[in-house]
């Protein structure tokens, strides 16, 4: 599993790594071990599947504050998405006062 951090506090990418060979491919989605190196919480709590009969479907932003507040995994099995993550956090490095 590579793990790509982006500017925004928070936010990593997790991409499989693929090993094939003949037969196909094998493939890690997640590793724990990995990812709290990482500095990510060991425990999922939740994982859903989500089909998109048309192009372009928007679906909801989403907000929770402790103790319901959680992280959300995304994978993208076939065509492509655009996951967008808003910074509403007061006081954040990426936060914009004026």
């Amino acid at each position: 599993m590579h793990i790509e951090r982006y500017p925004l506090s928070g936010i990593l990418s997790l991409t499989p790594v693929k090993h094939g060979d003949s037969r196909g491919f094998f493939s890690e989605v997640y590793r724990r071990d990995l990812a709290l190196k990482a500095g990510l919480p060991g425990d999922l709590v939740q994982e859903n599947h989500v089909y998109s009969a048309q192009r372009g479907v928007l679906r909801g932003l989403h907000f929770q504050r402790p103790p319901r507040a959680q992280g959300k995994l995304i994978r993208c099995l076939r065509g492509a998405i655009l996951d967008v993550a808003v910074d509403i956090r007061t006081g954040s490095s990426s936060s914009y006062e004026h």
